[in-house]
Parts: C-alpha cells; structure tokens; sequence
C-alpha cells in the first residue's frame, strides 16, 4: 500500500478527550474516529489490526473445537424474559420498540440466543459436547463511557457457548479455553494472567478473567513473579490431551486482583510477590444449568432420561484488546505493534521522492517484499524526512525500511527495529533476505 493513497489522517496535537495512552495514540496515528459516546469508526490503519486480532482468536478458537456461526445483534426481549434476566440487566441493556411494538433488545451478549438455537436442533447426549462461537459486535449502554475502546457502549466481541451432558465433561471444555485463551494473547505478544473472578450478573460458580499487566491498567493485580518468565506457547499440551495437569499448575500459581487480594493470608513471599497494573482482555464462565433450566434445554440421556445441559461461556474483547495492546506496548513516539497483530510487516521509507535511483531502488524493493508475502505500507510522499520518521514511529510497524540518496551512494539501507530501535546498515539484498526470512 502506498502512503500517498492510503487513508491515514494522523494527528500532530494529541485530542483534549482522551485521557489515556491507548486513546491518545489511536487517534494520532488515525485508527478510529469518535462518532457519539463510547461509539467509534475503524478507519483503514484500525481496521487491519482488529482483523488481525480477530483471525488469531478465531484460529485458536477453531484448533479447540469450537464451531463458527453469526448471531444477529438485536435480539428479542421474550428470550430474556424467559432466562429471568430482562429486568435483571440493568441499563446497560440498549431496550428497544420496533414498529410492532415488539420488545427487541441491542445484544450486550448471548446466553438466550445461544441457549434458544441449541435446543432447537440438538435433542441427544449423543451430539455433545459442543461448543459454538461468534465474533460481533456488542452495545452495552455505560453510564460513562471513556478511555477509547477500553470502555466504549459499542465494542466487538467473541463469545463463545459451551454444550455438555455433565459436571465432569463441563469442566473439561472449560479447560479448553482456559489453554485456548492464553494460546490466543501468547500469540499477539501479551502476557496475560488467568485470575479467579466473580461470575457477576453471567451467573456460575467458576470464573477466570484473563489480564495483560501494563502499567497504565485500570486496575491493581498482584501475582507470583513466576507468571513473568512463564512461556505459554512452549509448555502447553495439545488440545486432544488430558488439560487437568495444566490446568491445575497454571491456576495453582497465585495471581489476585486487588479486590481479591488479602495481604495478610498471602500465600507468597513478599520476595517473590510482584505488584502491578493490568486490564481485562478476557473472562470465561461455567455456569452449569442456570440457562438451560428455565429454558428447558434438555437432551435425551444415555438412558433416554431428559437432562438439562451443562453450559459455559467464554468472552474476549476483540476490539479493547487493541487498546490493551498499545498500552503494553508503547513509548514516547507511538505504538509498538507485536508482529502477529500489526496493520503491515514493514514500512518502507524514500527519502528524497523524485530521485531517480531512489525511487527505482524502493520500487524495486516493494514489489520484491509483497511478492515475498510481507505487506508493506510505502511512504512515497513528497514529505520532510522527519515527518516521515515520526509518522512512521507513531503508526508502531515492526520494521523500517529506510531509503535515501547518501545511504545508496554506499551501497546500504537503513533497516530499523521498531521495538528496539536497533539501527543496521545492509546492502539492498541483505535487507531484503532479513526482512523475507
């Protein structure tokens, strides 16, 4: 993609509105554009990253088992009158008339829907377990809406809707995602820490949140400084093996929100004790029968027996993981995308447009680059160079390819290394070999 084209109305000032690093950045580099409170418009630059977050979480969800549908965002009232909590929500929930004067709600999540095709179609233990998901977007009505998409009314979400005969296989498909979530945040460069939670207005009696530790996070968190150095990706069994033994070493390992934290019954050291900041990028719940009781959703059991099932639910916050991400993963001059999850691989800076064997030698190297399958963002405007270093630290990819008349004289490039600042003079090819490989 070339600079000069692609729509990117970055900001020099950062806005009075935004209170936090994450929001502050998002509009200078112009991911997103505020539209009404809490609501926002994913401009081009945005847009790639929460495909990006979206793809790992759905591969993650699919290596698990889980199956992909879409549900539709409003959602009839009768449903939620039927589970007990129309009027149990609050008014977070977007209620809403149509010109029937049926009652129809803006989903702030799933349970019901999921809940009510379930038990349209399955009728026997025989079609368990099962475990459905979709990612779509959310409306919860906040009172106070504020730091970006870390608390906005309209958020995209994937959940996630465990089916199963029984306690014991339950337990099972929640352990599941208990690997799929921390699979999914290893993948895009976050530690994140699974944290015993409350259920709140979900319902259940077991519950993890999952939080990345930054420093600007919205809440306190202590943990074991074993989390710090632990490699998810490394240690993790397979799917298909028995997840108890993992399950029980990575909740055995204290973690607590501050809520949840008592300094005098701590089990840890105060040595070994680590204090920080952190943000909620996911939560999962099993909640047994709460939903399929009222609902009557009942499978024939092995002896033809009606039973009602066993359900879970499993939340991650696509579009507030950008957010989290950024204040992870930032410093005085912009973001610093992880790999997995940046809008473009490498940006690819010509200094001094206009000159011959500069354009030549960028042209030539971004089309070698995106047929190597790296995507590429070329700043080809006819701009100062340090408007083009700044916007390219701000916008946070990976990789800076620098080009320019003095460096070509000598035979090099500029390859830099967002991340660390790392600066290397290479030859065009070398550049090009360490970039492809």
């Amino acid at each position: 993609m070339r600079l000069s084209t692609f729509f990117l109305p970055t900001l020099k000032e950062t806005p009075t509105e935004a209170q936090i690093v994450s929001h502050r950045l998002m509009l200078r580099a112009g991911m997103i554009r505020q539209t009404s409170a809490g609501i926002y418009a994913w401009l081009p630059l945005g847009h790639r990253v929460l495909k990006k977050i979206e793809q790992i979480v759905r591969e993650e969800q699919d290596a698990a088992g889980a199956q992909e549908l879409l549900m539709p965002t409003i959602q009839s009232a009768e449903l939620w009158k039927e589970s007990g909590r129309y009027d149990d929500y609050g008014k977070e929930m977007l209620r809403i008339t149509d010109r029937h004067d049926r009652e129809m709600l803006f989903g702030p999540t799933n349970e019901e829907m999921i809940t009510d095709i379930f038990r349209a179609f399955v009728k026997s233990y025989r079609q368990l377990p099962l475990n459905l998901y979709h990612i779509q977007w959310k409306f919860r009505d906040e009172i106070r809406p504020r730091f970006g998409v870390m608390r906005g009314r309209e958020f995209l979400m994937k959940d996630a809707y465990s089916f199963d005969i029984d306690p014991a296989s339950a337990r099972r498909s929640y352990q599941k995602m208990f690997l799929a979530y921390l699979r999914t945040f290893a993948r895009m460069g976050l530690k994140a820490i699974p944290m015993r939670a409350d259920t709140g207005p979900i319902g259940g009696d077991l519950s993890h949140e999952f939080i990345i530790l930054a420093e600007t996070g919205e809440s306190g968190v202590f943990c074991h400084k074993d989390w710090l150095t632990l490699d998810v990706l490394q240690n993790a069994p397979g799917f298909d093996d028995d997840l108890q033994p993992f399950f029980d070493t990575y909740t055995s390992i204290y973690a607590a929100t501050d809520e949840k934290h008592e300094p005098g019954n701590c089990p840890v050291a105060e040595s070994d004790l680590v204090s920080a900041r952190g943000i909620e990028v996911g939560h999962i719940f099993n909640f047994g029968t709460k939903y399929s009781k009222p609902m009557n959703a009942v499978v024939a059991g092995p002896g033809g027996e009606p039973v009602p099932v066993e359900m879970g639910s499993y939340g991650i916050g696509v579009s507030r993981l950008m957010g989290a991400i950024i204040e992870a993963s930032h410093d005085d001059n912009g973001i610093i995308w992880p790999d997995a999850v940046a809008p473009f691989n490498v940006g690819l800076v010509n200094l001094k447009v206009g000159d011959a064997d500069t354009d030549r030698v960028c042209q030539e190297l971004y089309y070698k680059l995106r047929a190597n399958g790296m995507e590429v963002l070329y700043d080809d405007r006819d701009e100062r160079p340090g408007v083009k270093f700044a916007d390219m630290d701000l916008i946070g990819l990976p990789w800076q390819l620098v080009v320019g008349p003095r460096g070509l004289k000598n035979g090099v490039v500029e390859l830099k290394r967002r991340a660390t600042g790392e600066k290397q003079e290479l030859s065009v090819e070398s550049a090009l070999e360490k970039l492809s490989a």
